[in-house]
């Protein structure tokens, strides 16, 4: 049903509203809405302004990783996730890799791109011409924007224009390259990219011969030169199993991976489980996860097939496994000085760098990736899952405490499914 100024209505009258309308006054789903509002209403005034028309809070369950050796340095890893295997999954490899060397990572480069869109109904030369000639007066223009920006070491790294008219006709673009320091910075590379434009149009009003016409002026969350590596390597004895020798085991994982490489349909559930930790880690420290997403998955198709974001390879007795991803993340900026757990999140981290925080983001993906691809080529992944799982059928199953104890302790060494539960549980 449709409603006219919805967002000036208060919680309370909005929560009335949907009740009426789509749950004929039920109290039970009022309840649930207030059952997850905050008691400290400071707390709850400071979630609600996040966003329009707020009605309650939507938990996720915020865990810890620990044990996560990354450059020789320990840190304990902030998740915030739904996913019942995942958590348990990165601890685990954190502790697998934690005596054979931990993880090592690198920031590759830190560049980060946006663009003022344009289309231009003239000719090309005069519009490298014009560029060449204003290039400095439309960098002066957003001085002011920039300014405490150069300060913190970041700031507008180079500016290009860029011919797009084989794709669409009289379609061009002026890129900016920024690197915005512990900022993620869209904000920051908005502005600038909206000042230009302005300057742009003024001074393509006095001196082109053609007319320009700004379409639009954005960052892009497509940042495939803010790059970060992580990786993991030991000699293979050291992978042992008791059904696989360490070499075998090592064989496995690197034709596994290598499936991956190859293999689209593969390579995306592949990278899904990479996402699994770099989310949670991104989601915990307040930044955007979506433009991380969008990112990483272009990322993983930029050569025009999609393909593994992890690599592996067996070398002179060595085991080596390794990821490369893009990484636009901040420490500073948006939520993270507001938001009482992102700042929890960041002091538990040591209170990273944004470089610092990227090379943790991608160990945790790595890691993820490692227990994902382990289970795959070992008991299966369904085993591990399922015991993680078991906790949630036996809620949905509203089992007791006691039939909780008895359900774990049957399933300790048996498959988990849900029909079986309510056999043992005698829902069935």
């Amino acid at each position: 049903m449709q409603i006219k100024g919805f967002s000036k209505l208060s919680k309370e009258e909005k929560i009335d509203w949907l009740l009426q309308t789509y749950f004929n006054n039920d109290s039970s789903a009022r309840q649930v809405l207030l059952q997850y509002w905050n008691k400290n209403i400071a707390l709850q005034e400071l979630h609600d302004g996040f966003i329009e028309n707020t009605i309650s809070n939507f938990y996720l369950p915020y865990a810890i990783a620990p044990n996560f050796k990354i450059n020789d340095k320990i840190y304990a890893v902030p998740m915030a996730i739904e996913e019942s295997s995942v958590v348990a999954a990165a601890s685990k490899s954190a502790k697998f890799w934690l005596d054979k060397g931990g993880f090592k990572a690198e920031v590759i480069d830190t560049v980060k791109p946006g663009h003022i869109h344009f289309i231009y109904e003239g000719q090309t030369t005069d519009l490298i011409r014009f560029f060449r000639q204003n290039r400095e007066k439309i960098l002066q223009s957003v001085d002011d924007l920039q300014a405490n920006m150069l300060k913190r070491g970041g700031g507008i790294k180079d500016v290009n224009l860029i011919d797009k008219t084989t794709a669409i006709t009289g379609y061009y673009q002026i890129e900016f390259l920024f690197d915005t320091a512990d900022a993620m910075g869209a904000n920051f590379i908005n502005s600038v990219l909206e000042e230009a434009a302005e300057t742009l149009q003024r001074l393509a009003g006095e001196q082109l011969p053609g007319k320009l016409q700004i379409l639009m002026s954005i960052l892009s969350n497509y940042t495939p030169d803010c790059l970060v590596r992580a990786s993991v390597s030991c000699p293979v004895k050291m992978l042992k199993t008791d059904e696989l020798t360490g070499e075998d085991y090592a064989r496995k994982f690197v034709k596994a991976v290598k499936v991956a490489e190859v293999e689209p349909y593969r390579a995306v559930t592949h990278n899904k489980g990479i996402m699994n930790g770099v989310d949670a880690v991104v989601i915990a420290t307040g930044n955007d996860f979506r433009a991380v997403e969008a990112s990483v998955h272009a990322y993983a198709g930029k050569n025009g097939r999609y393909t593994s974001l992890s690599h592996a390879e067996l070398k002179d007795g060595i085991f080596r496994f390794w990821i490369e991803m893009p990484l636009g993340v901040g420490t500073v900026g948006g939520i993270t000085a507001i938001h009482p757990l992102v700042r929890f999140s960041l002091q538990l981290l040591q209170n990273p760098t944004a470089k610092e925080l990227m090379k943790i983001i991608a160990s945790v993906g790595l890691a993820q990736n490692f227990a994902a691809v382990n289970s795959l080529i070992t008991s299966g992944i369904q085993k591990g899952h399922m015991k993680m799982h078991l906790n949630n059928l036996l809620a949905f199953l509203k089992a007791t405490p006691e039939e909780q104890q008895k359900a774990r302790q049957y399933f300790a060494d048996k498959k988990v499914s849900f029909k079986a539960l309510k056999v043992f549980l005698g829902r069935e």
